[in-house]
């Protein structure tokens, strides 16, 4: 392998020109992108200065250039194209919810483990300056026995009923969508809730439009969540203990700053992000690149047992609303 990290990026959507525009930002290797047609694969590399377009993702997990295939299709191509690659020989990042559902998610990390192949989940909350500075607050018991987590993702996104938001034939709701973030964050800080207690409301297409969520732990610990794609909330988390709390800012899953408080409200730390260049989904990469680099296939901040792990949470909460993905 060369001694820069090659990425070929698998379909040109929005959250695919957000990636690819942190790592050339930064100055990340973009061999090539694929698409499902010349054209568009063509305007996505004109518009980064990628040097190969490919009219297919075939074509594109298939080049010899290409170390780590991104793939950012919707939720419900998750799976097969991260297979797709896998079975090509590449390494994958695949962009969050990891997959339609718990069963694709274990099949997708069995085959990488089957292949030697490195497979993450791009949730980059966890990769951020502030997140890796809350681990190390946590681990140091500053916050003494941790008791609670709250946190909401909202968002007044597109009510078309068109858009893919709002298509529950490719994965759309609040759910996977936003509700992801604060599910995630809650396995960072407690692993698997022993029990889940959840409710949601829906839009006419069958979207799920709100979703809350209360996890209990078996050491006693409680988490809430709460998504909604029609209403703006603060999009903050609280992380609470018997020493005192974590207050992260809105919009807390992005870079943010974050206080510390005692139990009598005095600020323990203040912390506020040193400036970088891009929206920071750089620094998930920079984690894959070092995990290709030390040949490792899984994470130790975003690991892929753990992507499983939080599908099957997802799993348990839809079964509670009844929400069911067409083909499942």
């Amino acid at each position: 392998m060369t001694e820069s990290i090659r990425w070929g990026i698998l379909a040109t959507g929005g959250i695919a020109h957000a990636f690819t525009n942190d790592l050339v930002q930064n100055g990340h290797t973009v061999q090539a992108v694929g698409s499902r047609n010349q054209a568009s694969a063509q305007v996505f590399a004109a518009e980064f200065g990628i040097g190969a377009a490919h009219a297919s993702y075939e074509a594109l997990v298939n080049d010899a250039e290409v170390d780590v295939i991104y793939v950012s299709t919707p939720h419900p191509f998750h799976a097969e194209h991260a297979a797709l690659a896998l079975n090509a020989g590449k390494h994958v990042l695949v962009e969050k919810s990891f997959t339609l559902n718990a069963r694709e998610a274990r099949q997708v990390v069995d085959l990488a483990a089957s292949k030697n192949l490195l497979v993450m989940e791009a949730m980059w909350t966890r990769f951020l300056p502030h997140m890796v500075r809350i681990r190390e607050i946590l681990a140091a018991g500053t916050l003494g026995e941790v008791r609670s987590l709250l946190a909401d993702h909202t968002q007044d996104l597109p009510d078309d009923p068109a858009h893919r938001l709002n298509s529950l034939e490719l994965g759309g709701g609040a759910l996977l969508d936003l509700g992801v973030y604060p599910v995630n964050f809650a396995h960072a800080v407690f692993g698997p809730p022993d029990s889940i207690l959840a409710s949601a409301s829906f839009k006419a297409t069958g979207a799920d439009a709100q979703v809350a969520t209360i996890f209990r732990y078996a050491g006693g610990q409680i988490a809430t969540t709460f998504s909604a794609s029609a209403t703006l909330g603060p999009t903050s988390a609280s992380i609470i203990g018997t020493h005192g709390r974590i207050d992260i800012a809105g919009v807390w899953y992005a870079p943010t700053s974050f206080r510390v408080l005692d139990n009598v409200g005095t600020v323990l730390e203040a912390f506020a992000p040193a400036e970088f260049t891009g929206r920071g989904m750089q620094f998930e990469a920079v984690e894959v690149e070092a995990l290709i680099r030390a040949g490792r296939i899984s994470s130790d901040v975003m690991p892929a047992e753990e992507s499983v792990a939080v599908m099957t949470t997802l799993d348990a909460v839809r079964a509670q609303i009844g929400l069911r993905y067409p083909g499942e």
